[in-house]
């Protein structure tokens, strides 16, 4: 277990984020990823390959992928351990892992544009953040659409990378963080990406399902301590709720998060102009404005800092038990 070095990477980009400057002069680790996942679409997912074909390859494609992220963190991490300050450093590397500050940043732009009374400006906004067609939706669309991206990248953006580090270093919050990145790349019912994109998908839902619970509980425990939400509710909706999401991991802290607030989030949606079905969270208000965002922001940064105490508290025990 990597206790230490997550509480560093916790901590640390919890105060400081990834320098916007920095990804113009290097990028991050996510666009590196990116490039070679980019690349092995186009070398291996090609025309006139079968289905079979293609399932196969991209199996090979995400065993390229995950030994391209974990092979050189664990190399590093290795190197810099004995190193004075060098896990310091490790923890200044686990933190571009996790996105902490930067999803609190992009989902309270929507509630400063709704605020604005500038759909438009909200509608931008939201789409950095959501894959969903920004321009179908009216005030309170952008506004569920914020909370739902939210609280399903709490989960899969926040928590999900903080487990896998835990669990395997440096090496298990890249593959981890490289795995993400694929399935929302190729992994995906596209007619191109149905049968390449098949193991990445996959893998994705299952190194997810720990996490995704986690997230949930999370959420009820800060609705616990968050006034206005209701923690009951929160249980309740993701009980009842989570299990009919189409995603197995999306929906635990999406119910959660509608239930504490008392919304009704999820639904139909339409992606790239195709119209999808799916299962309500919650079964409170639709009408959804910016200061059920703010809310929701609240009730986040609460669950995000009971995450910490608990990475915290799993770093401490080494030496609580030494003593």
């Amino acid at each position: 277990m990597a206790f230490d070095l997550t509480a560093l990477a916790v901590l640390l980009e919890a105060l400081l984020g990834y320098p916007a400057g920095l990804v113009r002069r290097i990028g991050h680790p996510v666009i590196w990823i990116g490039r070679l996942i980019v690349l092995l679409d186009h070398g291996l997912n090609r025309p006139g390959l079968t289905a079979a074909t293609r399932k196969g390859l991209g199996v090979v494609a995400v065993g390229v992928i995950l030994a391209a992220a974990a092979v050189p963190a664990a190399i590093l991490e290795a190197l810099l351990r004995p190193l004075p300050f060098g896990l310091l450093v490790l923890g200044l590397i686990g933190s571009t892992l996790i996105a902490q500050r930067s999803l609190h940043w992009h989902v309270a732009r929507v509630a400063e544009a709704l605020e604005s009374g500038s759909l438009e400006a909200a509608r931008t906004a939201v789409s950095h953040i959501v894959g969903r067609d920004p321009q179908t939706l009216d005030e309170a669309g952008v506004a569920r659409a914020a909370i739902e991206s939210l609280a399903e990248n709490f989960s899969d953006g926040v928590v999900a990378p903080t487990l896998w580090m835990c669990v395997g270093g440096l090496a298990g919050g890249a593959a981890y963080k490289a795995l993400n990145t694929a399935d929302s790349m190729i992994g995906h019912l596209t007619e191109r990406h149905a049968a390449f994109g098949w193991a990445a998908a996959r893998a994705d839902d299952y190194v997810n399902l720990p996490a995704s619970r986690l997230a949930g509980m999370l959420l009820i425990a800060a609705a616990a301590i968050t006034p206005g939400a209701d923690a009951r509710a929160a249980h309740a909706a993701m009980l009842r709720d989570a299990p009919r999401h189409r995603s197995p991991n999306a929906g635990w802290s999406e119910a959660a998060m509608a239930g504490a607030l008392g919304l009704k989030l999820n639904g139909p949606k339409v992606y790239a102009g195709v119209f999808t079905e799916d299962a309500y969270m919650g079964n409170g208000r639709r009408e959804v404005t910016a200061k059920d965002v703010r809310a929701a922001l609240r009730l986040y940064r609460r669950a995000d800092a009971l995450m910490v105490l608990l990475v915290l508290a799993g770093a401490a025990l080494p030496f609580i038990w030494r003593g």
